[in-house]
């Protein structure tokens, strides 16, 4: 399982930018050293206007790759489904703070079952509230759009957000291990400042799948990211 690549970013493709219906078919040709991990976003329609996909989906999925899975649930209450994507023993389960009352439990369910916990966190959720749970995070997902709408333009407020949290982690004891993660309208064009502000795994969605090599694009975001290291 990968804890860095060779410029210290992990790229997590977002294959909600993809044509679902192949990725079975579509997932053996992508690289991996291209694709340290697979973004999956799990939406309910609920917490986010749409629907995606469930754990069934991504258990067949995982059936045709090797490639370590990043599961982002984009769902309301997901302790009423959590064991299910538990049980297909991904890299990382992140939930988001904003769609449980019970977000401490949580995460401690997702490393108990030998899994990294991920919390995200909205554009509009100030970071001050999630603090008191860092202590409790592998990682920390800064949303840079608002969750749920494939597309939209990256939030250049989170650049800032990205500084603000990563000095708030490395003055905690053992904060500095916690990595930050970024999703939301990643390009050529801003990856390097995302990575400079402190991201370490960066989300990428059409700026992969909507060029016409995935894993040359994949690599190319790699490179523009070491540029601000």
């Amino acid at each position: 399982m990968p804890t860095s690549s060779d410029n210290g970013i992990l790229l997590s493709p977002s294959i909600i930018a993809s044509d679902l219906s192949t990725m079975g078919r579509d997932v053996a040709a992508f690289d991996p050293a291209a694709f340290d991990l697979l973004h999956l976003d799990v939406m309910d329609g609920n917490f986010v206007p749409n629907l995606t996909f469930g754990p069934g989906y991504i258990k067949s999925l995982k059936a045709h790759t090797a490639i370590p899975f990043d599961i982002h649930l984009m769902i309301e209450r997901p302790e009423l489904s959590l064991e299910s994507y538990l049980d297909l023993a991904p890299w990382c389960v992140t939930i988001h703070y904003e769609s449980t009352r019970f977000p401490s439990r949580l995460l401690q369910i997702i490393r108990r079952a030998g899994v990294r916990a991920g919390l995200s966190v909205n554009p509009a959720t100030p970071l001050e509230a999630i603090h008191d749970l860092c202590s409790e995070c592998d990682l920390v997902l800064v949303m840079s759009v608002d969750p749920g709408f494939y597309g939209q333009p990256f939030m250049t407020a989170a650049l800032d957000r990205i500084r603000r949290l990563r000095e708030y982690l490395d003055a905690l004891r053992g904060g500095s291990s916690t990595l930050i993660q970024v999703d939301g309208g990643i390009s050529m064009k801003n990856i390097a400042s995302v990575a400079g502000a402190g991201a370490r795994i960066i989300v990428a969605g059409n700026a992969v799948f909507g060029a016409d090599d995935p894993n040359r694009a994949a690599l190319d975001l790699k490179r523009a990211a070491r540029n601000d290291q």
